[in-house]
C-alpha cells in the first residue's frame, strides 16, 4: 500500500470512529495492552486527565484488565487497545471481554487483519518505522492515531478544540522528527561509546513522558539490550530510590514541557549533586517549529520517543547486541 493511500484509509477509519463517539455518551476511557504497546497510551491517558471534566482515563496491562474486572466498564464506556500485528492473546481476550460488557471497542494495530480486528468494533491501522528511522507518515503513527482518537472524542463530546490544533501540528511532524534526529545523532553516538558497558540503567519521567521513560527500559534496555533497568517517576524518586544513586549509577531523564516538569527539574538538581553518570534529553531544545503552542507539551513526548530510538540504534551497535535478538519472546512457550 501506497503511503498517501495508508494515510488516507488511517484518516478515514478515524472519522468513522468520530463519527461513532457522536452517537454516544462515553463516561469514561480504558487503554489496554502489552509493553510497548501499553506504554505508548500515557500521553492520551494525561490528556483526558487535564483536559476533560466529565471523562476518566485509566490504563490496563491486558490480562489484569480482565482479572480486575472493572465495575465501571459497561455500555458508556470506551476501551482503546493496541498490538502491533494484532495478535497478542492477552490483548485480544481483552477486546472480546469489553465487548462482552458492551463497551465500544476500537484497536490499533500495524497490519490490517488479525485476530484483534474480529473481536473489535473498529480498528485503525497505524503507519511504523524500525527504532530510530524516520517515519514515513509521522501523522498516522500510533502515537498519533491515539492522541486524534482522544483528542478527537473530547472535541466531539465536549467541544474542546486542542484537537484542531493537534491536526494542525501533526502535519509538521515529519520535519520536527527529521530535525531532532539530526539533532542528536551525534550525541547518541558518544552516549553509546560511553555507556556501551554498563549492566544497568534506570530511566526517569514524570507527566506525559513517563510511559517514552517505561518504554525506552523495559522494551529497548531489558527486552533488546538485556540491560537491568527500572522506570522511575520523578515524583516517587524521593521516596525510596534515590538511596541507588551514586556516581557510579547510570539515570536517562527526560525532561517535557508540560505541567509536572517542575518535578524532572527537581529531579535533576539531586542527580547533579550527588550523581555523575547521566543522560538528559531536554524538550525544550527541541526544535518544535510548528508545532502550535498549546500543545506542545503533548507532542513533546512523541518527540522523545524517536530520539530515544536514535540513542537505542547507537547503543545496540556499541554493545554488539542487536536491537532484535531475544532469548526467550517468540522462542520458548510462556
Amino acid at each position: 500500500m501506497s503511503t498517501v493511500d495508508r494515510l488516507t484509509k488511517a484518516q478515514f477509519q478515524v472519522e468513522r470512529i468520530l463519527e461513532a463517539f457522536k452517537q454516544k455518551t462515553i463516561n469514561n476511557v480504558f487503554y489496554v495492552a502489552c509493553g510497548g504497546s501499553s506504554a505508548l497510551m500515557y500521553p492520551s491517558k494525561y490528556f483526558i486527565d487535564r483536559e476533560s471534566s466529565n471523562i476518566t482515563a485509566e490504563i490496563y496491562s491486558s490480562n489484569e484488565f480482565i482479572y480486575r474486572n472493572p465495575k465501571s466498564l459497561g455500555a458508556d464506556s470506551l476501551v482503546i487497545l493496541c498490538s502491533h500485528k494484532g495478535k497478542t492473546p492477552e490483548t485480544t481476550d481483552a477486546a472480546h471481554f469489553a465487548k462482552s460488557k458492551g463497551a465500544l471497542v476500537v484497536s490499533l494495530m500495524y497490519v490490517d487483519t488479525a485476530p484483534l480486528a474480529d473481536e473489535s468494533d473498529f480498528i485503525v491501522n497505524y503507519s511504523w518505522a524500525p527504532p530510530g528511522e524516520l517515519d514515513p507518515l509521522p501523522e498516522i503513527m500510533n502515537y498519533s492515531i491515539l492522541y486524534r482518537l482522544t483528542m478527537g472524542l473530547l472535541y466531539v463530546q465536549e467541544g474542546n478544540e486542542l484537537y484542531l490544533k493537534l491536526l494542525s501540528s501533526l502535519e509538521n511532524m515529519d520535519t520536527v522528527l527529521e530535525k531532532a534526529k539530526v539533532q542528536y545523532l551525534a550525541l547518541a553516538k558518544a552516549f553509546a561509546a560511553e555507556y556501551k558497558d554498563e549492566k544497568i540503567m534506570y530511566t526517569m519521567a514524570s507527566g506525559s513522558n513517563y510511559g517514552i521513560a517505561y518504554s525506552f527500559a523495559i522494551c529497548i534496555l531489558m527486552e533488546m539490550q538485556w540491560i537491568h533497568s527500572h522506570a522511575i517517576h520523578a515524583g516517587e524518586f524521593f521516596h525510596g530510590p534515590f538511596e541507588i544513586l551514586d556516581k557510579n549509577v547510570p539515570f536517562i531523564l527526560l525532561m517535557g514541557l508540560d505541567e509536572t516538569r517542575p518535578m524532572e527539574e527537581r529531579a535533576l538538581k539531586f542527580l547533579k549533586e550527588h550523581g555523575e553518570k547521566m543522560l538528559v534529553i531536554d524538550a525544550e531544545q527541541f526544535d518544535l517549529t510548528g508545532i502550535e503552542e498549546e500543545v506542545k507539551g503533548y507532542i513533546a513526548p512523541l518527540v522523545m520517543n524517536l530520539v530515544l530510538r536514535v540513542y537505542a540504534v547507537e547503543l545496540a551497535k556499541a554493545t554488539g547486541h542487536p536491537l532484535e535478538e531475544r532469548r526467550y519472546m517468540f522462542k520458548v512457550p510462556y
